[in-house]
């Protein structure tokens, strides 16, 4: 038979309620310990206000925290970062007599003992100095408070506001000997801190300097596989670069040193080394070193004579010309490549931020930088 003469099949009878209920399968009763006897519960505390601001005021007060901790450790933080910038300076002088088949060991201790040997010479030569003229004026202020006494407008004064009368009570009650107390534990405390802050940056810098391999390995290898490679490349350039500013840096301040130091021998001035070292220490400042120490030279021998000021004064405006046109561009020119503009403005913020400290680590972080631009961001650009 064709499907045409086929006769429609009948549709299922519908069935009753309790015989639908009674097809479906069964569905468990919850159980008593799993009821809700309290009502439904609520919607969850994710958007809760409360919470958000709870959240939030934690975040607050832990940056907070945070930012006190840094402020706290500050002269710590400084510290570490000054005697890495010293090690990864003195690294190459280092690597250099490593060159020469030379243990790491020995190296370290050669390059080492001549920083520690800088500083005695330094200590010998200015302790001195400053404390003969300090003794001299001691000696002297007796000698000094005669002849204000036989001044003929001091004893008018005193006549007339009792001012000796009143410098001797403050003696004889011990306020002169309190204030001297305080100054001298002040001083002494001054002293002390300083001290122990270049002892301990000394200590720091011989750590780093021996574990710099270990520390460079380590660094790179947080960074992934594929790039390690690549940021080896521009780490190992960018240490090469602060090296080579250390170094370079400290040549130029030689340099200024044995220059004055001859040029003041010649004159015949008083205290010429110490003065020296004082230019060349000075001169490791960027931007206003040189100047600082020029014009503390100067005024030393103007106080001499002002012959010898004004010669000095002639001195140093034709050596930093010389310097700033012919020394550093020849000693700098394969250490760090950044733009003149670049380097006073960063020398600026430096200062502002961390002081000297700031203003000598401102140039190798600004070359790092501009590297970094160079060689990753503008080619990542030019792909785009």
């Amino acid at each position: 038979m064709s499907e045409a003469s086929q006769p429609p099949q009948a549709s299922p009878a519908p069935q009753p309620p309790q015989a639908a209920d009674a097809a479906r399968p069964a569905v468990p009763k919850a159980r008593p310990e799993f009821a809700e006897p309290y009502g439904k519960p609520g919607k969850p505390l994710t958007r809760n206000p409360f919470l958000i601001g709870l959240t939030g005021g934690l975040g607050i007060l832990t940056a907070w925290a945070l930012a006190q901790a840094l402020i706290t450790a500050r002269s710590v933080i400084v510290l570490v970062v000054v005697a890495m910038f010293l090690a990864v300076g003195l690294n190459p002088a280092v690597e250099a007599l490593q060159r020469r088949r030379m243990p790491r060991r020995g190296a370290i201790s050669i390059v080492f003992g001549g920083v520690i040997l800088f500083f005695v010479l330094f200590g010998l030569a200015i302790v001195p100095p400053v404390s003969r003229e300090a003794a001299s004026f001691v000696s002297a202020v007796p000698g000094y408070v005669r002849e204000l006494l036989a001044n003929p407008t001091l004893r008018a004064l005193d006549s007339d506001y009792q001012i000796l009368t009143r410098i001797g009570d403050y003696v004889t009650n011990g306020g002169l000997a309190q204030a001297v107390a305080g100054g001298l534990v002040g001083a002494g405390a001054v002293v002390f801190d300083t001290f122990f802050s270049g002892f301990t940056l000394l200590v720091l810098t011989l750590y780093f300097l021996g574990s710099l391999p270990s520390i460079k390995d380590y660094l790179f290898r947080l960074v992934p596989s594929s790039r390690r490679e690549r940021t080896r490349a521009l780490g190992d350039e960018i240490l090469d670069g602060i090296g080579g500013y250390v170094a370079g840096n400290l040549l130029i301040s030689v340099i200024a040193g044995v220059t004055t130091w001859v040029f003041l021998a010649v004159l015949n001035m008083p205290y010429a080394l110490a003065l020296a070292l004082v230019v060349a220490v000075a001169d490791l400042i960027p931007l206003v070193g040189a100047t600082i120490g020029a014009v503390l030279v100067t005024l030393v021998a103007l106080l001499q004579s002002w012959t010898l000021g004004v010669a000095c004064g002639v001195f140093f405006l034709i050596y930093q010309q010389i310097e700033n046109y012919l020394i550093y561009p020849r000693v700098m020119k394969r250490s760090v490549d950044v733009a003149p503009a670049v380097t006073v403005i960063a020398a600026l913020f430096g200062g502002a931020l961390m002081g000297i400290v700031g203003a000598l680590l401102a140039i190798p972080v600004a070359a790092a930088i501009a590297l970094i631009i160079r060689e990753v961001v503008l080619p990542r650009q030019a792909r785009l």
